[in-house]
């Protein structure tokens, strides 16, 4: 079984109602369990701050033109054409392939599409995530070390 077949039964189980899902074949065995205390044991702290993250960047991309020239002039006419890098699958976000070293991206950074921007490890995996659009990255919308939910929003980018 290849890294495409795990992450498709991944999305599956995801989606569905299904709480385990458990396959066996003679080389290997995998189980995939969803969490069934999603909202116990920690996650209230950590899925508030994700949350709190992305809705200052939807208001700004809902602001009218007008309100741009009486604030600070660029930032609403940037966020009205932004672009939104989602998490292909749920995992833990790392925006740096080790500990030891810099950061794939960060604010400010020009971005080149099928560029590497973050890694998300899933089931002991690490995957690497790639830019859809060449762009600016104007906003990083996930901490280093989260988890992180099936099409949740990673970046913000100003596309070229």
């Amino acid at each position: 079984m290849d890294l495409k077949q795990i992450q498709d039964l991944v999305k599956m189980v995801n989606k569905s109602n299904i709480s385990e899902l458990s396959i066996e074949e003679k080389e290997f065995k995998i189980t995939i369990k969803q969490k069934e205390d999603k909202y116990i044991s920690g996650t209230p702290i950590q899925v508030p701050q994700m949350i709190n993250i992305a809705p200052p960047v939807q208001t700004q991309i809902q602001g009218s033109p007008e309100d741009s020239g009486s604030s600070s002039g660029t930032a609403p006419k940037e966020t009205s054409n932004l672009i939104t890098i989602k998490s292909p699958m749920i995992g833990t976000f790392y925006r740096r392939p080790s500990p030891d070293k810099l950061n794939f991206i960060e604010e400010g950074d020009e971005v080149r599409e099928g560029k590497v921007v973050c890694i998300i490890e899933a089931m002991k995996l690490f995957n690497e995530i790639e830019s859809e659009v060449a762009g600016k990255v104007v906003k990083i919308l996930v901490q280093d070390s989260m988890p992180v939910e099936y099409d949740q929003p990673l970046f913000m980018v100003e596309p070229f």
